[in-house]
């Protein structure tokens, strides 16, 4: 009987569990064997032993766990735990797989090609362009039938992608009774190691042309591409919104860099932060990439539940692994599970794909996209005629490359690009601030802010927020900020804003110090007096130079409404208000204890973020 894991499974691939995987950091290849699990919750996956590691498949319908909307399709949360592992080298790994034939048939798209434009254009105007959010990530499927054994299949397919691809951060084949994964993905999720959490944000796709003497000026338009550029932000803003909920330092950027394949090569940040929390809860946490949902988060999984047909199984997902630690701690790897196949026992092939939906996304290139991304994963399987290998260049070194990709930093906020060490104004030392969560958890970038300055926040969703907490006699709160969020602040039909326009009118009354940001920025101005319109393109991801009172500060926006000039009247008093005449549109208000902004000074598109919510929180204040 076969005694090594490896040779166990080549003798029966289909009557055990397994999982092989190539971690880019790792030299070795890791097999594991062992006994299948499902569980309802994260915080139920098993510690890892010593050399006996805990691999959890973890599919989206458990971003549920987080209260958020996803179809519930029935894909299990199923961890493979290790009774043997074994290391060997690649190249021995790539001669002892399979090469035989996989006979596939039957391919065909979930969701055509015309109706998945008219998902694009439903998703344009009437998500975004209604406020709900910034971007948003839609899938479709490449369906097949295998005609082989799946687990036959994974290990033949894992072999030409060893073979063939390049530049994956896991490289991977998981066999489970029902469920089989293999693919090669570029995208690290999150991983914890040591008391540090890293978080690599992946966006904009440049596709390697055929002819090597094209490559060298399409690159170079790639590298300064706007939309490619405003999308890779938008992730990393996103990203940055966990990174401050789960580490006490908020997290740091460093990059850009590029993340090359054999075909396709991306741009990407690495975030790096420190954190004492458990690897579950920040799984939990960072459930799921806004690379492939949107934001924010908790909106983009709303929208994704309304256009999308049905569920996602285990796409956009993560395989995390948690391995133990030399000091008996626990470390954690998890990639999202992009460029994967999906094999269930009834013979079904799901590739899935998604394109990132902005406010001028062209339908028929979002199409071709999520075309070209299935297809290239089939093309990568052997399942479709493959392109000769990508040619042998290095991107980052051609002439002016790294140059371009720096000068992207020159326009983001410098608090997130270095350490951020506490430098606290001593007026403001101790002041106790409510943080109003209006489902955008741009609040945790806020915290960490104010944080920095001195302050003492707690961040509190609307709906665990009373009239008492903000004006009542005995609140506790020096300062309340209210926050960020998706939607029309003049509908008073949604919950949510009703409850904004009764929290900031109640705290307005007592004449107590108060702070409103984006969407309650335009709640304060419509009770002001002032009328809120949509502009007629959304500004989403975009940075602009805006003059508050005298000051002229670079800050990043992510807004569908405006507030227009007017009057604005607090009480008996009148507001001063910051006009960007470029839109007609009201960026700032301030008065006897009142200020707000259009803009995010939290956003890492805020070049002048950090001393612009100083400057408002001193005039809520009144220093």
């Amino acid at each position: 009987m076969p005694s090594r894991p490896l040779d166990q499974i080549l003798a029966d691939p289909s009557g055990q569990s397994w999982a092989i995987l190539w971690r880019a950091a790792e030299g070795e290849a890791e097999v594991v064997l062992g006994e299948v699990e499902d569980l309802d919750l994260l915080a139920q996956i098993p510690r890892p032993g010593e050399g006996a590691p805990v691999l959890a498949m973890v599919p989206f319908r458990q971003i549920a766990e987080r209260g958020f909307a996803a179809h519930d399709d029935g894909t299990p949360l199923r961890v493979l735990r290790a009774a043997q592992t074994q290391r060997i080298s690649v190249d021995d790994l790539v001669e002892a797989l399979p090469t035989g034939e996989i006979e596939v048939a039957a391919e065909r798209f979930s969701v055509e090609d015309g109706a998945y434009a008219r998902t694009v254009e439903q998703v344009i105007e009437e998500e975004i362009g209604e406020g709900e959010g910034a971007n948003f990530v839609i899938r479709r499927d490449v369906l097949a039938h295998c005609r082989s054994d799946q687990a036959v299949a994974a290990l033949t397919w894992l072999r030409r992608l060893l073979v063939d691809e390049r530049g994956a951060y896991w490289t991977f084949a998981v066999h489970t009774p029902g469920h089989t994964l293999v693919g090669a993905t570029p995208e690290r999720h999150v991983s914890v190691r040591d008391g540090r959490v890293w978080m690599n944000p992946i966006s904009g796709t440049f596709r390697h042309p055929a002819d090597e003497a094209e490559v060298e000026p399409e690159f170079r338009a790639f590298v300064k591409d706007t939309k490619e550029t405003e999308e890779l932000f938008m992730v990393v803003d996103e990203e940055m919104k966990m990174m401050a909920q789960i580490c006490h330092d908020g997290g740091r950027i460093t990059g850009p860099y590029l993340a090359q394949m054999a075909h396709l090569t991306h741009t990407e940040y690495l975030l790096d932060g420190r954190s004492d929390a458990d690897v579950r809860d920040v799984l939990r946490t960072t459930m799921f990439a806004p690379t492939v949902t949107g934001s924010p988060m908790e909106n983009a999984c709303s929208v994704i539940a309304r256009h999308e047909p049905d569920g996602r199984g285990y796409y956009s997902g993560v395989l995390a692994l948690l391995e133990q630690d030399e000091q008996g701690g626990e470390r954690l790897d998890a990639p999202i599970l992009i460029r994967t196949a999906h094999l269930t026992d009834d013979g079904t092939v799901r590739v899935s794909a998604g394109a990132t939906l902005v406010r001028h996304s062209d339908p028929a290139s979002e199409c071709a996209e999520t075309t070209a991304k299935a297809r290239g994963v089939l093309s990568a399987l052997g399942l479709r005629p493959r392109r000769a290998p990508g040619h042998a260049l290095d991107l980052q070194a051609l002439p002016g490359v790294a140059a371009d990709l720096e000068t992207r930093n020159e326009s983001l906020s410098p608090f997130w690009l270095s350490p951020q060490g506490s430098r606290p104004d001593p007026e403001l030392l101790g002041t106790r601030v409510l943080v109003v969560d209006a489902e955008d958890t741009w609040t945790q970038m806020l915290a960490h802010m104010l944080r920095h300055l001195g302050l003492v926040p707690e961040v509190r969703r609307w709906e665990q927020v009373t009239e008492a907490d903000v004006a009542g006699p005995g609140s506790p709160f020096d300062l309340v900020l209210y926050g960020p969020g998706p939607g029309d602040p003049t509908d008073l039909s949604d919950p949510r804003i009703a409850a904004l326009h009764a929290l900031l009118a109640a705290r307005l009354r007592t004449g107590a110090p108060v702070l409103a940001v984006c969407l309650s920025h335009q709640v304060l101005a419509t009770i002001a007096g002032l009328a809120v319109t949509k502009l007629p393109a959304p500004n989403q991801g975009v940075q602009l130079p805006v003059d508050l009172w005298g000051e002229v500060r670079r800050i990043g926006f992510y807004n569908t409404f405006v507030a227009r000039p007017g009057t604005p009247t607090v009480g008996e008093v009148v507001l001063e208000q910051a006009v960007h005449p470029p839109d007609d549109a009201v960026v700032g208000l301030r008065g006897r204890r009142v200020a707000s902004i259009q803009g995010h000074a939290e956003s890492v598109l805020s070049r002048d973020g950090l001393v612009t919510l100083h400057g408002l929180v001193r005039q809520a204040l009144q220093y």
